[in-house]
Parts: structure tokens; sequence; C-alpha cells
């Protein structure tokens, strides 16, 4: 009974906003699903969320936004997606595995990834030289190859000074746009000035290609880390706010949220990410930081107070294509947006429209 007593006072507030069960209407834009499913529960509803959040972000003349990618998310067929985002700025910078920046300039030369299925005897597709990541599979002849010309790049660049992991994919981005039939992600982010990190580059078959040509004594490349961190974190620092958007955890996500901690370290008046979107699959009960909610990132700072934030656990696969899509459909507010520009120096700063 005092249980009851304690909670009805607020009985009319808590009861005031019903769910809207899910219509069928003629009108099937991913726009209008999105806002029908944030009428609904569970992670439907958090999808809905998710897509006005980032709208939100979009139409703050203040917000840089920043995105982490993390999974096998250009094998998957997202490279398309990832490049809308980049050349019409529904992002303005990416943070990604060295493992998707690799397959997107595979298949921006030219080359494909195959539907497969994870019922196959990996064996024999070892034996073929067949590589596979779940359902989808990877001509491995054609991969090393790609290390092998990458390895070449690194070695034509100036050694006697390191680079940093954002200025070498650019350089990469100029260097396979001369003569690709598309562009990709790489590419799209060289032409459009949108700055890529890597924070675990050696993690990838970039960094076997490099690695493979310093063995063979044909480049002695250095990556400056800490300068990368410098550089997302100024652009972060110089930003009157920022939003963060996640498909996936892991290094890309953390390396995004620690912005805002070298900041606030830095003493340059931060306090956290305005708005948070996250699509992931891990849960946050192992403790690990790739299922960890956006709420437990304020403990750190790396999400300020009262920011507008959503956990959407989703297969990437599935939220991607129906939140860009449904992006795409906004087109005023995707014209109106004056996203930041960038200084592409040793040390990234940041330009705000009008400023």
């Amino acid at each position: 009974m005092g249980t009851l007593m304690h909670f009805a006072p607020n009985r009319q507030d808590l009861l005031a906003d019903p769910t809207r069960p899910f219509p069928v209407t003629s009108q099937n834009s991913a726009s209008s699903l999105l806002e029908r499913m944030a009428g609904t529960a569970f992670q439907g509803r958090q999808l809905g969320e998710a897509f006005q959040v980032w709208k939100s972000m979009l139409a703050d003349p203040e917000c840089t936004i920043l995105m982490g990618l993390a999974g096998a998310m250009v094998p998957g067929g997202m490279r398309k997606l990832v490049r809308f985002m980049i050349e019409n700025r529904l992002i303005d910078i990416l943070t990604s595995t060295g493992a998707n920046f690799f397959h997107d300039i595979h298949e921006t030369r030219g080359f494909y990834h195959y539907q497969g299925s994870p019922s196959m005897d990996d064996e024999e597709l070892g034996d073929a030289m067949v590589d596979r990541m779940y359902d989808v599979l990877a001509d491995e002849v054609r991969f090393r190859e790609h290390d092998l010309w990458i390895g070449a790049f690194a070695s034509r660049l100036d050694q006697s000074r390191p680079y940093t992991t954002r200025e070498f994919l650019y350089r990469l981005g100029v260097a396979v746009g001369r003569d690709c039939p598309e562009d990709g992600i790489v590419t799209a982010a060289a032409k459009h000035r949108v700055p890529l990190f890597c924070p675990a580059i050696g993690d990838s078959s970039i960094g076997i290609g490099v690695a493979e040509s310093r063995h063979r004594g044909e480049n002695r490349l250095m990556f400056d880390m800490m300068a990368d961190v410098l550089e997302i974190t100024n652009a972060v620092a110089d930003s009157k706010a920022t939003g963060v958007i996640y498909f996936g955890g892991g290094t890309p996500k953390n390396y995004t949220q620690q912005s805002e901690v070298v900041a606030i370290l830095m003493e340059r008046g931060k306090e956290g990410h305005r708005y948070g979107v996250q699509i992931v699959t891990d849960a946050p009960h192992w403790g690990g930081l790739s299922g960890c909610t956006l709420a437990e990132s304020q403990s750190w700072g790396k999400i300020a107070k009262g920011a507008r934030m959503v956990d959407c656990h989703c297969d990437s696969t599935i939220a991607m294509p129906l939140l860009v899509s449904a992006l795409a459909e906004q087109r005023d507010l995707i014209k109106a947006r004056r996203p930041p520009t960038f200084e592409m120096g040793r040390v990234l700063k940041i330009r705000l429209p009008g400023e």
C-alpha cells in the first residue's frame, strides 16, 4: 500500500503517453516508417527515436557530427550508404577499422564481395583461397594483390617524417580516386575533405600491406598515433557542440568518445557530446565498452548532462539502410545544413560556417 501511495501523485504523468499501434498505411517511405515505429516499443521505438535524434544533430547549426563504424560493414553491403553520408554531410568525421577502409578500397578499385553461407566448409574455402565473413565471401588472391598495392603506395610517401592515419588515408583516397570507376568511402572523404581516422590501422590489411613492404625493405613509414588523438580532439574542442553516431562498438566507438575526455584534460571547456546515437548488438552487462550505454558514458564526461541520446540494439545492416534512407528523404534539412570545414594540417582545426 505504501508503494502505491508513493507513486499515486505521479499517476497521470506516468500514464500520459500511450503507445501507438503501428498502422498499416500506403505511406511507405523510410521516414514515415521510422516515425511510426517511434510510437511503438522496444528496439523498434529506439530506432525511430534514433532517427529523430540524428535529425536534431543535422538541424543544430553548432553541431559537428562524428561517426564510429565497426564490424564488416563494407562486405555486408553498407559501403554506398556510408559514401552517401559523407557526400551529403550527414556526418563530418568518420572513425573506422582499417578493415572497412581496406574492403572499401577493394570495391572502389572495381572488385566485389560475394554472397555465401555460414554453413560452408571453411577448410575447403581455405584451400580455394576464399575468405568467409559469416555469409559473405572474398577473394584472398585479390586481397593479397591489394595488400601489395598499399605497401607500394606507402613506399612512395616521404619516409623522413611520420603520418597521422588521417593524412595517410586522405593521400590514399586521392591515389585510389585517380582511376576508380566510382567513388567509395575513402575516395569520397578525400574529395569532400571529411577526415577519416583509423586508431587500429595495424590491425587490418592496410597494416599488413605496409608491414610486408617494410619487411622487404621498401619503406620505413611510421604512424604518429598521438597526433591523430590531438587532431580529432581539436576538431571536437573547436566545435560549439558535437553529436556522435555509432554503428557497432570497439575501438572506433571509444576513440570518438574519448575525444571529449582529452578536450577536458586540455582545459578546452568541453562538457561532453550534446547528442548520441548508437546501434549495437553487444549487451552492457558483460562490462565491455562495445555494449555500454551512452548513459554510462556520462559518468566519464564523454556524453553531456542532459544530452539527447538513444541506445538501439539492432544489427547495423538493418538499422543503417533504414536510417540513411529516411534521412535522404529530408532534402530540405540536408540542403539547409552548413557543415563545418576543416583545415587539413598536421594538427586538424575546424572552421564553422560564417567564421
